[in-house]
């Protein structure tokens, strides 16, 4: 029987986050590309938390829009509530969060890849990669249709050979009842990838009708919300907002979950798979944190158009009499009806220290692979990669340099070197605290860290970047008029230092040292700087983090260049670690299967010492190797 044949540059093997940005970046940067998915309405779907942003994966969302990503401008448009996160504490770890709109979010964001030129959607099960001597060649469908292509981007999420649980019920679905991918993994390991089995969990969702909010703490949304784009208009996502609640578990929540420990597939050892330290459910936190008489729950709606309210910090595996049970001793919740049970999920994924920095398969070339089939967790974290493995497939088959961003100009870089320099042996979440130059990696200046290189691989067009060059005019022309402004002890001045609780001049200042006081900012002086020039609300925002944090930011800086020295010391991929006679077996070995680009990798690689990082530069000295 005769079979379809279709030529296309690119194949992207699944439509959730990592997937859709990828695609987004192949097509738009000219290349014919075809993204496959289970199913259509599954595109960009939110199975599990309904927002997008949060602690250190706001970071993630802007960096992501810098470089000229989709997920940013599509929460700006479907969001129902904004909330900047740690607005008490420093700059560094400010984060946009957003409650979304998931079916409105996941419907824009189709509509967006339907309307992109050189984009094909299909719906279809890839069940095998066509491999010919390392070279990826095409793929295959359940059908038996084959499609050529020039590079392939996996962003397959939980769906390989998924298993949803809860009690004593097991079924081979992906989330949502969704079609699991049952094909893929066998055609993986055939071709010598190396598989992992993890697990992620999700709580229930509950009839908004059913629930008591006078017994609840109600979480509004910010007075004045800020974009995630660094293209949308600030007065655009000026929108009534919906609220969140706030309730905790108790006691007797926990006692029982204790006393049916023995029916959670956690703890009967029904589930395999690794689950994520960093978002536990809530049975693992009762079990984990003995000590804490009650837990966060957070009420979280999931649209405007559905009663179905996200019951987070609750995700459970338990059985369907013991989620009510659990569930309806927390207070507002004592009649709640549950819509959808929780469930923990069971997926495939890869071992990420197969990947390069490039996010391409060591060992197939043209294959590259992004999301959580690479071993991590998170909307954001999966969208950061699949941008990034979209487009380096899109620059490889150009002939152009490919992207590779480090750990001192990006979250996406701490991210991605994370996983492909360190053994993961449970689901990555990204944190601020991964991120060791994070000062300068804050999620204010994304734009002006990253939209250069969104520039150069094409796209980023020439008036956003002519607008970020223009903004850092700005920001340098008005950080030097403020530090060469001067004031006196003039009474409008004293009565601002009064009013302020600041210590009175008693001699001529510059208004960059009074911003350098803890309890003043920029905008505080607006009234004594009487020839302040009118600029957006985000050039002033960075003219007060860049005085006000100078000492700060200019030893994380040198901090930086001392990094860059060791990133610069490259090593030849064709190097036989068996020569170096001191190295340590250890090392060797994990030098020989990470073959790391240059010193500073080499140096992060589990398993390779200090001691063996000095035996390698000074082995690369005796060879006279040029860095």
């Amino acid at each position: 029987m005769p079979q379809i044949t279709e030529e296309f540059d690119v194949v992207v093997i699944g439509a959730g986050h990592a997937g859709c940005e990828a695609a987004l970046a192949c097509a738009r940067l000219g290349l014919d590309t075809i993204v496959f998915t289970i199913s259509m309405d599954s595109v960009a779907w939110m199975a599990c938390n309904p927002n997008i942003g949060g602690t250190s994966k706001g970071h993630l969302v802007r960096e992501i829009d810098a470089l000229g990503g989709e997920m940013g401008k599509n929460i700006d448009k479907t969001f129902i509530q904004s909330k900047m996160l740690n607005k008490s504490k420093g700059p560094a770890v400010h984060s946009l969060r957003a409650q979304a709109d998931k079916s409105e979010y996941s419907r824009s964001m189709r509509k967006i890849l339907e309307n992109t030129d050189h984009l094909t959607i299909k719906q279809a099960e890839v069940s095998e990669l066509i491999i010919e001597k390392g070279i990826l060649k095409g793929v295959k469908t359940v059908s038996g249709a084959v499609y050529h292509c020039k590079g392939a981007v996996l962003c397959t999420g939980v769906y390989l050979n998924a298993r949803c649980i809860y009690g004593d019920v097991s079924e081979y679905t992906g989330p949502n009842g969704l079609k699991a991918a049952n094909h893929l993994t066998d055609s993986l390991i055939e071709n010598g990838v190396e598989m992992y089995r993890f697990k992620t969990g999700t709580p229930a969702r509950v009839d908004k009708r059913s629930i008591d909010f006078s017994k609840m703490e109600e979480q509004f949304g910010d007075e004045r919300v800020v974009p995630f784009s660094f293209s949308t208009d600030p007065e655009d996502v000026q929108i009534e907002q919906v609220s969140c609640w706030l309730t905790y578990t108790n006691e007797k929540t926990h006692e029982i979950i204790r006393q049916n420990l023995d029916r959670s597939p956690l703890y009967s050892g029904m589930i395999h798979g690794t689950g994520p330290r960093y978002c536990p459910s809530v049975e693992d936190k009762v079990v984990k944190f003995k000590d804490k008489s009650r837990h966060q729950v957070f009420l979280e709606p999931e649209g405007l158009y559905t009663n179905e309210m996200y019951v987070g910090g609750m995700s459970s595996s338990m059985p369907e009499d013991v989620q009510y049970e659990m569930y309806h001793t927390v207070a507002g919740l004592e009649h709640a009806r549950i819509v959808r049970n929780a469930y923990a999920i069971e997926y495939d994924c890869i071992n990420p220290m197969q990947l390069q920095a490039t996010l391409e398969f060591k060992n197939i070339k043209n294959l590259f692979s992004g999301g959580q089939f690479n071993g991590s967790s998170g909307y954001e974290e999966a969208a950061a990669q699949g941008l990034i493995a979209g487009i380096n497939a899109a620059m490889k088959i150009k002939g152009r340099e490919l992207l590779v961003l480090d750990r001192s100009e990006s979250y996406i870089g701490v991210l991605i070197d994370d996983l492909v320099t360190k053994e993961t042996h449970e689901p990555y979440r990204m944190m601020t605290s991964r991120a060791e130059y994070r000062l300068l990696l804050r999620q204010d200046n994304a734009d002006l860290r990253l939209r250069k290189y969104g520039y150069r691989v094409g796209l980023i067009n020439e008036e956003q970047y002519q607008n970020l060059l223009y903004k850092e005019r700005q920001i340098e022309k008005e950080i030097n008029r403020m530090e060469n402004t001067f004031v006196g002890d003039s009474k409008s001045v004293q009565d601002l230092m009064k009013r302020m609780n600041s210590t009175a001049l008693n001699s001529g200042s510059s208004l960059a040292e009074l911003i350098r006081r803890p309890e003043l900012t920029y905008q505080d002086l607006s009234e004594i700087d009487v020839n302040r020039p009118r600029l957006s609300e985000d050039v002033k925002e960075q003219v007060n983090i860049n005085i006000k944090y100078e000492g700060y930011i200019k030893r994380q800086m040198k901090q930086v260049e001392q990094f860059k020295k060791m990133e610069n010391k490259k090593i030849p991929n064709d190097i036989d670690y068996d020569r170096i006679g001191s190295l340590r077996i250890e090392a060797k070995q994990k030098l020989k299967d990470f073959r790391p680009m240059n010193i500073g990798q080499a140096s992060r690689i589990s398993g390779v010492s200090p001691a063996d990082v000095s035996v390698l530069l000074v082995y690369l000295e005796q060879l006279r190797v040029t860095f």
